[in-house]
């Protein structure tokens, strides 16, 4: 091939390219996490959608108020565990708008556990983003409701012990019990396979509240490698020997399929 051939040759074209609901920030996370294959997700349902411009997000705190920087749509704050009243003021007053809520687990299993299950048995038309990684991560590493029996954490030692600090909660076992949830669905993000159908589920999440269906929640099994001491990839392997046992992936309600 001659030098002229070669300079008039046509660049490829972009065969994954950033959606228009993300941020050009630089990702604050840490080596390994999850939130940032996650957020990607929801921007790409968002923006696949075409609802970018009526959508809000509502973070609370821990790892999950990062997402602010991230998202190229409006977005409020929520304070520790009251993402779902925030979310469900915000769809009330602004009906025509997609309203997500982005939270971890000790912040939606824990202090928030009363507003998720009385949203959900409202049936309110949010969407929750459930991120299950069975620590707390900004806050150092203690105990959620999520972590598993015998897993050490900082506020666990020697393993948490279920004679003590009773048994993990399973949200969308719990949740689909309740009338008002029109979708709960548990997916992960291990490995290319999981992530496609974790994206599938995020999107038929907003596509149920666009149609007025009720509440929907989609759970994603996550990693957290520098609180769980592990590498990234280590991670992941833990994550599928011991997370996923205990939190079986799968659609736990779904009111279309009925």
């Amino acid at each position: 091939m001659n030098q002229s051939s070669t300079l008039t040759e046509e660049a490829p074209a972009a065969l994954f390219a950033r959606p228009d609901t993300l941020t050009e920030a630089i990702t604050n996370y840490c080596p390994g996490c999850s939130h940032g294959i996650i957020q990607r997700l929801v921007a790409e349902a968002i923006a696949e959608l075409g609802v970018a411009a009526k959508t809000v997000g509502v973070c609370p705190v821990g790892c999950s108020v990062c997402a602010y920087d991230f998202y190229s749509v409006d977005m409020a704050q929520a304070a520790h565990g009251r993402a779902p009243a925030v979310a469900t003021g915000l769809k009330r007053v602004y009906p025509e708008n997609v309203v997500f809520t982005y939270q971890g687990d000790g912040d939606l299993a824990s202090i928030g556990m009363a507003e998720t299950v009385h949203a959900a048995a409202r049936g309110e038309r949010i969407t929750v983003i459930f991120i299950n990684n069975a620590i707390y991560g900004m806050t150092g590493g203690q105990m959620a409701p999520t972590s598993l029996p015998g897993q050490v954490t900082q506020t666990s030692p020697y393993g948490r012990d279920v004679a003590l600090e009773g048994y993990p909660i399973r949200v969308c076992e719990m949740l689909s019990s309740l009338d008002g949830v029109a979708l709960a669905e548990r997916v992960s993000v291990d490995k290319p396979a999981t992530v496609r159908k974790a994206k599938k589920a995020i999107r038929k999440a907003f596509e149920y509240q666009i149609a007025g269906l009720g509440f929907t929640i989609v759970e994603v099994v996550a990693t957290c490698p520098t609180n769980w001491g592990l590498t990234p990839a280590a991670a992941f392997d833990w994550l599928r020997e011991n997370m996923l046992p205990y939190y079986p992936l799968g659609v736990y309600k779904d009111s279309k399929a009925v």
